[in-house]
């Protein structure tokens, strides 16, 4: 990418504590096809931040596939938060779908029970509910967990466990479909989920699989349904995760992508957000204002991204997506 094009530095606060990430930092780059993302994780290390890089390059050079929707069903995502708070988030959106995050470090399964009833009560016998575990559960806890949670009728379970080998077994034990998230996201092989038998769905998320053209090769690949879902991105992010899900054939799931929510700030003067539990497919214009409130001068940002594209440059003669 031309060294001239402009890159800005962002850090916005969360407004729930979410998957132990209480502030999402990155930085927007603007390129001839408009504003890309690059906002990997803390606890990425610099090959895996390279993926995100590329999506970054694809969004802002080369633009997105053409959309065959134009607007995407989304889930409401309701942190390991207490039950009157899950509750609140729930009648609080417009989504006919809750993910409900669990086995959160430090809270008691009980919690999670708690939870999952609440969400349920809220929604109503006509919702759908599908929990995520982010693979903190060893096998054994799965099997149990699904078991007490069950009873709520959930839609699927989201990485109960970390191992490809517990997923396949989870699912063999259990009657929940199981989706696979990290297994497909952080790994070298995606292919080796469905090799190994050990999911019914796959979640994929733009900016971790190297962009939206990247992502849609390992959909077709894997051949099972997809549920697409951010990386609590801003605006800007979320865009390309849309562009994902509306450039699929098919979009059985409600997708994870309902997620501004959890920020206290972004970039854009129309922050891309459901409207009756729908997601427009656009790409929201970032507003300088915006962008200025929320622009740190901290160096780590623009740091990883350096280091991410010089490894992403020495590993693709073309830094283009169209490589992975």
């Amino acid at each position: 990418m031309d060294t001239a094009a402009e890159e800005r530095a962002f850090s916005i606060p969360m407004r729930t504590r979410f998957r132990d990430v209480t502030t999402r930092e990155g930085v927007l780059v603007r390129g001839p096809a408009g504003w890309g993302e690059f906002s990997p994780f803390p606890e990425y290390p610099p090959r895996e931040c390279a993926r995100w890089w590329a999506a970054c390059y694809e969004a802002a050079v080369l633009g997105w596939p053409a959309p065959v929707r134009d607007t995407i069903p989304v889930n409401v995502t309701v942190p390991a938060v207490d039950p009157e708070h899950a509750a609140r988030i729930v009648t609080d959106s417009d989504c006919t779908t809750a993910k409900v995050k669990v086995a959160q470090v430090g809270q008691d399964p009980a919690e999670d029970v708690d939870r999952v009833a609440a969400v349920r009560d809220a929604l109503g016998r006509d919702g759908r509910i599908r929990i995520d575990a982010n693979g903190a559960w060893d096998r054994d806890t799965a099997v149990r967990m699904l078991g007490r949670l069950g009873p709520f009728e959930l839609e699927y379970v989201e990485q109960p466990c970390a191992a490809v080998e517990d997923l396949a077994h989870v699912r063999r034990r259990s009657s929940v479909p199981v989706a696979a998230d990290e297994s497909i996201r952080r790994a070298e092989d995606p292919m080796r989920v469905r090799s190994a038998g050990a999911a019914d769905i796959v979640v994929l998320k733009a900016q971790p699989l190297g962009g939206v053209r990247s992502a849609l090769r390992v959909a077709e690949a894997c051949g099972l349904p997809v549920v697409v879902s951010s990386a609590v991105e801003t605006s800007v992010g979320l865009a390309a995760g849309a562009a994902l899900a509306a450039a699929l054939p098919e979009l059985p799931y409600a997708c994870g992508l309902a997620t501004m929510q959890l920020l206290s700030a972004d970039v854009c003067a129309e922050p891309l957000s459901p409207v009756g539990g729908r997601l427009p497919v656009r790409r929201p214009e970032v507003d300088e204002h915006r962008l200025c409130a929320v622009e740190t001068r901290s160096p780590t940002p623009a740091r990883r991204m350096a280091e991410a594209r010089r490894i992403w440059h020495q590993e693709h003669t073309d830094p283009s997506p169209h490589g992975l």
